[in-house]
């Protein structure tokens, strides 16, 4: 006696459809995420694991100690830095936004070079520092007020 096919599709799936009815419903639950790191809400007791691997990951160097050593010294030369590059700013300001504005110009002030260029809509400020090589660029928008 030989099997017929369609006969052997229609028995699987019953055994199917039996297999479903007896597995029951499926049931879900809410998922909740909690946060690992403690400054989040997560577990405190993570705290130092934490730490020990973001101290194994640092790879920086504590600043040093300055060469003067006199902490009057090293105030005196930051304030006296901050004023000189206050006027810098000031004249590089004054030649942009003052009484005869510039649509472009240059101002050097020791190993720094300030250039800028007025666009239609904003102003691109260049800086350059020859001691490290590096070059920021800086764009500014030109707001106008209707009159």
């Amino acid at each position: 006696m030989t099997s017929h096919p369609i006969r052997m599709i229609r028995t699987g799936a019953c055994a199917g459809i039996v297999a479903l009815a007896l597995a029951g419903s499926a049931t879900a639950q809410e998922l909740v995420y909690t946060p690992v790191n403690p400054s989040f809400g997560g577990n405190p007791f993570n705290s130092a694991h934490l730490l020990g691997i973001a101290n194994a990951q640092d790879d920086t160097e504590a600043p040093s100690a300055s060469s003067s050593g006199d902490p009057q010294a090293d105030l005196f030369i930051r304030q006296l830095q901050s004023r000189l590059l206050s006027g810098l700013a000031s004249e590089v300001a004054n030649a942009i936004f003052g009484e005869d504005p510039q649509d472009y110009g240059r101002v050097v002030f020791g190993d720094q070079t300030v250039e800028f260029v007025r666009g239609l809509d904003s102003i691109t400020l260049t800086i350059f520092d020859a001691t490290t090589g590096t070059t920021t660029e800086v764009v500014v928008p030109i707001f106008t007020t209707g009159g």
